[in-house]
C-alpha cells in the first residue's frame, strides 16, 4: 500500500509535530543557578534599572523561547513590580537583528535580545545584549589554530584579528592572554571587544570607552578593508572561534585577501577557509552578471531596525534611476520563493538588510537576489571587480556621499556613457549572446513626436481612470499575460447560490481522501 503520509486528512501532525534544530542550538537543561548565570540575569536587572526603563521587551529566537518564562520571572523579581516585560517570539525578519518593530507594539522604551546577534546598529531602542556562555577548551583551541597557521601558505604575519561567535564572547579575555603567551613579540594581536549595551545611532549618551588595541573591526561587527593603517592587507590573518555561520561567511567574503583560520569548538577541529572564500565569490559574481541583464529590480525590505536602512534605500532607487532601470520597494517579511514568484515582472532583487541576511544563496528562488554592493558593482560602466566586499550600510552611503553630484563613488553606469546610443545592444556574459536593454524613464522617439499608442493603457480601478504604459514595467507585463485574472462583470450575471466550504487546514482537508 501506497504511503499517504503526505496526503494525511487531519491536520493534527503539522501542529504537533517537533521542529529540529540545529545540533548545539539549544543549551542543555540548566539549574536556576546555572540559568542565572548563563543568561546574565543580575547583569540584565542591573542595566534595566540604571537605565530606568519602565517597559522592556524580551526577544527570545525560536530555539531560547523554551527559557523565556523562568528568565521572565528571575528578572520580575529583581526589577520589581513598576517595570513591565513583554516576550517577543516570532521576529519579523532574522532573529539575529533586534526587531524594534515588535517592540513598538508594546511601547517598549529598551529591548533585551537573547541568542546570537549581528551587533547591527539600531535605530530607535537601546539594546542589552545577553548572548548565553558556551563552553571552548581555551588550550586546544590556540594550540589547533597555530598549527593550522603554521602549515598554511603564511605562517609568519605581520598581525592577528581575533573575531568569534557572540557565545564566546565570556572566553574573549582569557583567549588573549593565551595567545599573548604564544606569539612572537614581532607579531600584533588586534581584537575588540563586543559591547554588552548598545545605544540607537540619535542617542546623546556616549558609550563607555574600553581600551583595546586598534582595529577596524569595531565590536558593533562591522567588516572594514584594512585591519590597521600601519598594517599591510596582504600579511594580516584571522582567527575566527566558532562553527560554520552566516558571520563567518560574510568575514570570508568581506576579507577574501586575508586568510582566515577557524575553529570549531564542537568538534574542536581546525582549518583554512581559503577554498571557501574563492567559491562563494565565484557565485557572486555570477549573481552580478545576471543583476547587469535585469531591467527592473525588486528593492526587498529585509529590515527595519539597521540604522541607515531607509537612507541607503533611497540611495539604490536613485542609482537605478540614473540606469535607467524601474524600481519597486517591497516589503514581504521573511523571503521565500513563493512570496517573491508573485513579482513575476521584477528581474532582480536588491536585498537590504542586515550583513548576515544580505547574501542568499538563491537556488530555490526564480530571481537573482543581490545585495547593495552587488548592484553597485553590476551598474558600473566596465565589467570588472577586484573582489572587494562591502555589506555595511555605512560605508556604503559614506562612498556615495563622497561625491558632490551625489553619484556614487564607484558606480558609473553603462546607460550613463557620453555619446551613448540608446539603440546599441548590450552584450551578455549570462546568456553569451547580445540584448537590447529597455530603458524606463528616458525620452524616447514617440515621446518626442507625441505619439502615444492606444493599446498602452490600463483600466487602473472601477472609476475608469486610465494610465500610460510608458514607465510601468508591472503594466506592461501585464499586458503580454495570456491570462489576466478574473474578469470583473458588475451588474451583468446574477448572484449565486452559497455553498459549503472545505474543512481543515491547506496541508489536508478533510475531504481530501487521496491514497
Amino acid at each position: 500500500m501506497a504511503d499517504t503520509t503526505a496526503f494525511a486528512a487531519s491536520g493534527e501532525d503539522v501542529i504537533t509535530r517537533t521542529i529540529q534544530l540545529e545540533e548545539d542550538a539549544v543549551p542543555q537543561e540548566l539549574t536556576a543557578s546555572k540559568l542565572l548565570e548563563y543568561y546574565d540575569i543580575d547583569r540584565t536587572a542591573k542595566e534595566i534599572v540604571s537605565g530606568d526603563y519602565k517597559r522592556i521587551a524580551l526577544q527570545f529566537p525560536d530555539e531560547l523561547l523554551k527559557d523565556s518564562v523562568p528568565i521572565y520571572r528571575a528578572l520580575k523579581s529583581r526589577i520589581g513590580d513598576s517595570r513591565e516585560l513583554y516576550v517577543l517570539a516570532d521576529t519579523s525578519y532574522g532573529s539575529c537583528c533586534v526587531d524594534e518593530v515588535a517592540a513598538q507594539h508594546v511601547s517598549a522604551d529598551a529591548m533585551v535580545h537573547y541568542g546570537h546577534a549581528c551587533m547591527s546598529q539600531t535605530s530607535r531602542l537601546p539594546v542589552i545584549y545577553v548572548f548565553g556562555k558556551r563552553d571552548l577548551n581555551i588550550p586546544d583551541c590556540v594550540e589547533r589554530l597555530f598549527k593550522s597557521l603554521h602549515n598554511s601558505s603564511n605562517p609568519d604575519p605581520h598581525a592577528i584579528v581575533l573575531r568569534h561567535d557572540v557565545t564566546y564572547a565570556h572566553h574573549a579575555s582569557a583567549l588573549l592572554e593565551e595567545l599573548k603567551a604564544t606569539l612572537p613579540p614581532t607579531t600584533r594581536l588586534l581584537y575588540s571587544p563586543l559591547p554588552s549595551m548598545t545605544f540607537p545611532a540619535s542617542h546623546n549618551i556616549t558609550e563607555p570607552e574600553t581600551e583595546s588595541p586598534p582595529s577596524s573591526l569595531d565590536g558593533r561587527g562591522r567588516h572594514e578593508d584594512n585591519v590597521a593603517v600601519d598594517t599591510p592587507s596582504e600579511n594580516c590573518a584571522i582567527f575566527y572561534i566558532g562553527g560554520e555561520s552566516l558571520g563567518l561567511t560574510n568575514l570570508l567574503v568581506t576579507h577574501a585577501s586575508w586568510e582566515v583560520h577557524s575553529y570549531d569548538p564542537r568538534t574542536q577541529t581546525a582549518r583554512v577557509e581559503s577554498s571557501r572564500t574563492n567559491k562563494m565569490l565565484m557565485r557572486r559574481y555570477a549573481v552580478m552578471q545576471k543583476a547587469r541583464d535585469a531591467d527592473v529590480f525588486g528593492i526587498l525590505v529585509g529590515t527595519l531596525g539597521v540604522a541607515s536602512y531607509l537612507p541607503l534605500i533611497s540611495h539604490l532607487r536613485t542609482i537605478l534611476k540614473r540606469a535607467h532601470k524601474k524600481s519597486y520597494t517591497i516589503s514581504v517579511g521573511k523571503l521565500n520563493p513563493a512570496k517573491l514568484a508573485n513579482f513575476l515582472e521584477i528581474e532582480c532583487f536588491v536585498l537590504v538588510a542586515c550583513p548576515e541576511n544580505s547574501m542568499i544563496e538563491a537556488k530555490d528562488f526564480l530571481r537573482p537576489i543581490v545585495t547593495p554592493y552587488e548592484l553597485e558593482v553590476a551598474l558600473q560602466a566596465e565589467q570588472s571587480w577586484s573582489g572587494r566586499y562591502v555589506l555595511d550600510f555605512d560605508k556604503l552611503l559614506a562612498e556615495h556621499r563622497q561625491r558632490p553630484d551625489g553619484t556614487s563613488s564607484s558606480v558609473l553606469s553603462y546607460h550613463e556613457q557620453e555619446n551613448e546610443d540608446i539603440d546599441q545592444p548590450v552584450f551578455s556574459l549570462v546568456t553569451g549572446k547580445y540584448r537590447h536593454a529597455k530603458r524606463y524613464g528616458a525620452e524616447s522617439q514617440s515621446d518626442i513626436v507625441g505619439e502615444v499608442d492606444s493599446s498602452a493603457m490600463v483600466l487602473r480601478n472601477q472609476n475608469n481612470v486610465v494610465a500610460t504604459l510608458a514607465d510601468s514595467a508591472a503594466g506592461e507585463f501585464l499586458q503580454t499575460r495570456t491570462f489576466r485574472g478574473l474578469e470583473t462583470r458588475i451588474g451583468e450575471d446574477a448572484p449565486s447560490l452559497l455553498e459549503q466550504g472545505r474543512s481543515g487546514i491547506a496541508r489536508g482537508y478533510q475531504d481530501d481522501h487521496r491514497q
